[in-house]
């Protein structure tokens, strides 16, 4: 598992995570999901109806539930996903 300022490499996928400051003070969580390359890049967003008071507590979430993602359809399980 390769962490890239916030993004995790998982085999053949990269988990971004996204977080957005909101107007009262909480946080929103978004993962991006990519795979592939060049032309046949492929690019999921998740966007997530809770709200967080904390930053960190945004980014664990948005990541958490990226590499839930990717572990569910990573076969067979990547380091990352037995951890």
């Amino acid at each position: 598992m390769d962490i890239i300022q916030n993004s995790i490499a998982v085999g053949k996928y990269l988990v971004s995570p996204l977080i957005k400051d909101l107007d009262d003070g909480r946080f929103a969580a978004s993962v991006s999901i990519r795979s592939g390359r060049g032309s046949g890049t492929h690019d999921r967003v998740m966007r997530f109806t809770p709200r967080f008071a904390s930053h960190a507590a945004a980014l664990r979430y948005a990541i958490d539930e990226g590499l839930g993602w990717v572990c569910e359809r990573t076969s067979p399980p990547t380091p990352a996903c037995l951890a």
